[in-house]
């Protein structure tokens, strides 16, 4: 996907996400001297995508930035699969052929994209794994649609486990592996990022407001179900990548209390709570001290901090 416009662009990555309750906006220029700068943070409550998008024309002059949004979970898939063996210019067309029996809709109406999975690099031999991401042509096609109606370019199509990975690599040490897990009104998000890059991804059915609203036996039940997720899903990548040594769960705000607590008694590795000033310069835009602000936008943070050109 190219950029629709061709004027400069100010600095600065301007991010959405759009939600079934509203359109979040965050503007995140990277700095080489420290932490990324949040040059603003909008949240528009109840407003439909055309109208947000609008106001985001006006209010923030969103087509002097190169923007970016991300898709909602119901919009793609996210398979991991063993690299066919082909030329890379023919890697999509063969990844998707292999995806045909595995996704939920047609293939025909999928927009295929694909990055490397980094074998263990003192293996004597290095299988191939990549992420495929298999987005609907119609959310696509929509995205693209309401920037052009708002008049504003649209520079890069992301997902939400590329996000949560953007933040994750700024808190890794050097050589070991890093679970990050967050949640909102999709759900909950485990990562595992090594060197930067992903390596695990995997949903858990349990929402934000279930963690912020619910009765204490209910919350306790939520917990139990997240805590067997994560065993098992870090039982699973234990085998699969033995050669990453995962040192800590850092788990995002959440604006919910109760979850650090059992996590912590529950799980064999360190879990902190992140709390997002510690890799963000906030600047002008307080409210995102607030651990509810910032579960909020935690995603569209992450998506800001992307500095490729294309995706998708």
């Amino acid at each position: 996907m190219g950029l629709f416009a061709r004027a400069k662009k100010r600095a600065g990555l301007l991010a959405t996400a759009i939600t079934a309750d509203g359109l979040c906006a965050a503007i995140v220029t990277a700095r080489s001297d420290g932490k990324a700068q949040v040059r603003a943070a909008l949240w528009q409550a109840g407003v439909k995508p055309a109208a947000g998008l609008e106001k985001l024309h006006k209010d923030l002059q969103a087509a002097s930035y190169r923007c970016t949004t991300l898709l909602g979970a119901a919009d793609y898939q996210l398979l991991s699969l063993e690299a066919p063996n082909v030329p890379p210019e023919e890697l999509k067309t063969a990844v998707g052929w292999r995806l045909k029996d595995m996704l939920d809709f047609p293939l025909a109406d999928a927009t295929i994209d694909v990055f490397d999975i980094p074998p263990d690099q003192n293996a004597p031999v290095r299988g191939k794994s990549v992420f495929a991401v298999a987005a609907r042509n119609s959310a696509v096609s929509q995205r693209q649609g309401l920037y052009a109606a708002a008049k504003t370019g649209l520079a890069i199509i992301d997902i939400p486990e590329m996000a949560q990975r953007n933040i994750a690599a700024l808190l890794e040490t050097a050589g070991r592996g890093l679970a990050m897990l967050s949640f909102d009104a999709d759900g909950g998000l485990l990562t595992v990022n090594f060197n930067a890059e992903l390596y695990l991804s995997r949903r858990i059915d349990v929402k934000l407001a279930q963690l912020v609203d619910g009765s204490d036996d209910q919350k306790h039940q939520y917990y139990d179900k997240i805590t067997l997720e994560l065993q098992r899903s870090f039982d699973h990548f234990d085998r699969q990548f033995h050669f990453i040594n995962v040192i800590k769960l850092v788990l995002a705000p959440t604006g919910a209390d109760g979850l650090h607590g059992y996590l912590a008694d529950n799980l064999y590795m360190p879990v902190e709570v992140l709390d997002l000033a510690s890799v963000f310069d906030f600047g002008d835009v307080p409210h995102l001290q607030e651990a509810g602000s910032q579960a909020r936008f935690f995603l569209t943070l992450g998506a800001a901090l992307r500095q490729e050109a294309v995706a998708l």
